[in-house]
Order: structure tokens, then sequence, then C-alpha cells
């Protein structure tokens, strides 16, 4: 962990993990503009790159190294952050993945679920209670967990899977009628995870300003990074130039915007859904259930609370 250059007393701090490229780096830019940045990512080297460019830039920035795959680390950097005794205004979780080839998280569980819900959750429970009144959380969702979106429908997705937290922690899904897309199922209902947190939370946290945004689908982010070379050059080249003309799609700066401009507004907005224009939308039938909603909670708690004995 790096500290950061001298601040003010009034500055404000915005966490975000995953900063270091595509839709986070972007971000993290904005959000250097309205105080300190705790960049949180699991490369030291990546995490210092982007450090010293906001520093070059007259900006403030710390790094923190964090593998939201893993729970352990997870802990450890949320511990660190609040050690640091900094004015935290929000919370962004950005931080994803979407292999096409299963992997498994240091707990065995696996690795797409826990990166993109477990991992952000637990992060997210260990900073709530240090969080001021008024503070922003943000969770990057996305619309693919909805089984009726046409665009993700037509792009291979079946919408999410959900059995239970702890079986899709074994990577089990739903079927029959999952998406034939490697991947897909797990990446689906990994985000729906974090939707259903978001509107959980904010239930929970009157307090806070708990929201989440799906961003467009943006081919110049680093999401598919382990795709093949034809299918990213074809991503970089092809689709990311023409995504502004696309409904639905988006850039990583155009994405940067909005999720800065919800981050920073001076709003009692909570439990929104927003889209990726920054307007209020709604997710599939199930996710907006309460009741499935403190379901996800429930059980990734106690998920994660088999870890606390071990």
């Amino acid at each position: 962990m790096t500290t950061p250059a001298a601040r003010s007393p009034n500055d404000k701090a915005w966490i975000i993990t995953g900063p270091t490229s595509g839709i986070g780096h972007r971000t993290a830019l904005q959000l250097a503009k309205h105080g300190t940045v705790v960049l949180v990512g699991r490369s030291t080297n990546k995490l210092n790159e982007v450090q010293q460019e906001i520093l070059a830039a007259g900006g403030r920035a710390i790094s923190v190294v964090c593998d939201l795959g893993d729970i352990s680390s997870v802990r450890r950097a949320a511990a660190d952050i609040v050690a640091l005794g900094l004015p935290i205004a929000g919370l962004l979780n950005n931080a994803g993945t979407s292999p096409t080839v299963p992997f498994r998280s240091p707990q065995g569980w696996d690795g797409t679920y826990a990166t993109n819900h477990l991992g952000p959750f637990a992060f997210t429970e260990a900073l709530l209670p240090h969080l001021p009144d008024h503070a922003q959380v943000l969770f990057i969702a996305s619309a693919v967990e909805d089984p009726n979106r046409g665009p993700a429908r037509m792009a291979g997705f079946r919408g999410a899977r959900y059995i239970s937290t702890e079986a899709s922690s074994r990577g089990v899904w739903l079927s029959p009628g999952g998406s034939k897309l490697p991947g897909a199922d797990a990446y689906a209902t990994s985000k729906q995870g974090n939707l259903a947190t978001a509107l959980a939370f904010a239930r929970e946290n009157p307090r806070l300003r708990i929201n989440a945004v799906e961003p467009g689908f943006s081919p110049g982010s680093n999401l598919g990074r382990d795709a093949n070379i034809a299918i990213r050059l074809l991503s970089k080249c092809v689709l990311s130039p023409i995504a502004p003309l696309v409904k639905y799609w988006s850039t990583p700066k155009r994405a940067a915007r909005v999720i800065t401009s919800i981050l920073v507004a001076d709003s009692t907005a909570s439990g929104v859904y927003f889209d990726e224009k920054g307007r209020p939308m709604t997710g599939s039938d199930q996710v907006s259930d309460p009741a499935f909603q403190d379901r996800v909670v429930s059980e990734t708690r106690a998920l994660l609370g088999t870890l606390e004995s071990n």
C-alpha cells in the first residue's frame, strides 16, 4: 500500500476497484478531479502506473493491492483502507471478470462468481460501518442478468441461472435453458448478485446512498481479456469505434462520465438501477423482488461466514 501526497482537510476520498484498465481506468481519472482516489487492484505495477498518471496530472491517489477473488485479500485490503482514516465519499465496485474458461478462487469457489460477487460483497460489508452518512456506494451491474433483455439474448446470454449462493460458488447453474456461450451463465449470475446486493443494501442502510449501474456494452473495455486475438482485435478495431452509434452500447470514456456523475451527485437517490445514460431502469423480474434480494444477501453472508472458523 502506498500513501498519498498531502491533502486538504476538506478533501474527499473515492475508492474504486479494478482501476487499471477499461471503464475502471477512465473512471479513476475522472474521480481524481474530485478528491483522493484509492486504487484497489491485483497488480502492483499496474496500480502504480495509474497512480503516477493521476499524480502527474496534479491529483492524489493511493494504491491498495487486493485480489477481489480472494476473500482473505479482500478483508486485508478493507482493513488497510479503514486504517488510512480518509474521508471516504464513495465506493465504486467496478472490478469484474468474464472468462471463457472456468477457474477457482483461493477458497476453491468458482472464480467468476467469487471475483464478481462474493469479493465485492465482502469488501463492501467490511467498509459500510466506516462510511459517513450520505456516502455513495455504486455497483457495476449488467443487464445480461435479465433473460428477457433482447440484446443480451441476441448475444447468446440466457439471463442469470441462480439456484443458491452455495451452488453458484461451486459453479453450478440452473438448467436446462442456460447459455451455450462459455462463461455466460457464471457472468450473468454473478452480475445479478451485484444488483441484488445493491438493492438490498440500500434498504438495509438508509443513511447511505447505494445504487447500481448498467454501463452499457463497451467493446473497448478489458472485460474479455482472455478471448482469442481475433475477437480482441475485432472488439478494439471494429466494434469500439461504432459503439457510440449503437443502442445500449457505450465506451469506457462515456461510461466513466456517467458513473462519475452518479457518484459525485448531491443526490438522495438510493436503491436505483441506472442505465448507460444515467437514467433509472429495471432489472429482471426475479432481481426486482425484495424477497429474492434478501435471499441472495442472506445466503452470501452465510457462505462468507463459513470462512470465519477456518
